[in-house]
């Protein structure tokens, strides 16, 4: 099954092995789950023209993983079968993940020239994607560095030190208390702000989230 075709799927909730069925995946199956919310994106323009000052980046390489609960199976499994986990353990590690927030992405940065350093201040919006491309509705996330302990929420792909990698956990409801996203709502935008910079990526609205509303 292809990335395109599982992207929908996987959002959805619909991907065969729901539940405890997951703990059936082959490494393949669930390194493919695992991987197909991770999107990819840029922080700031392209210049064709190398920086000349050193205190800050020009732009910023971003890649983005919503941890939607069959990624979150996904990544358990594939610490199952690494470490020769029980089923029992695994599942922990799935409700340890899941405690973490409603609503979790793995966010990865990596600065090209200047300075090479993310700086402390930037922020993560998540929000709803308007036919403009302006988010209607968005809240802002919490860097959430104790997360990085969670085994289950790892992610799939084998840790690349060129990024620096935050889990934001976000809020499911605005500060009005009403839900983030409508049942008119098809697409989600994670918004990143670097010094000014700004990077977007986009992906379906899960039904994990829309079937809350």
């Amino acid at each position: 099954m292809t990335s395109r075709v599982l992207l929908p799927l996987l959002l959805a909730g619909s991907l065969p092995g729901a539940g405890d069925d997951f703990q059936r995946w082959d490494a393949k199956q669930a390194k493919t789950v695992a991987l197909a919310t991770r999107v990819s994106g840029q922080v700031g323009k392209s210049l064709d023209f190398r920086v000349t000052g050193t205190d800050r980046s020009y732009n910023y390489k971003l890649r983005a993983t919503w941890m939607t609960p069959l990624v979150i199976r996904a990544v358990a499994r594939l610490q199952q079968l690494a470490k020769a986990l029980t089923n029992e353990e695994t599942r922990t590690l799935v409700e340890e993940a899941e405690a973490a927030g409603e609503i979790v992405v793995q966010v990865e940065i990596d600065p090209r020239e200047g300075s090479g350093v993310i700086p402390n201040d930037w922020v993560a919006l998540l929000g709803t994607r308007t036919g403009t491309g302006a988010a209607s509705r968005a809240v802002r996330g919490a860097s959430r560095p104790k997360l990085r302990d969670l085994p289950a929420l790892a992610g799939g792909a084998p840790r690349d030190y060129s990024y620096e990698v935050f889990w934001v956990v976000f809020p499911a409801k605005g500060e009005d208390g009403q839900p983030l996203f409508s049942p008119a709502d098809r697409e989600a935008e994670l918004s990143v702000r670097i010094g000014g910079k700004v990077g977007k990526v986009r992906w379906p609205v899960p039904d994990y989230i829309r079937g809350k509303l």
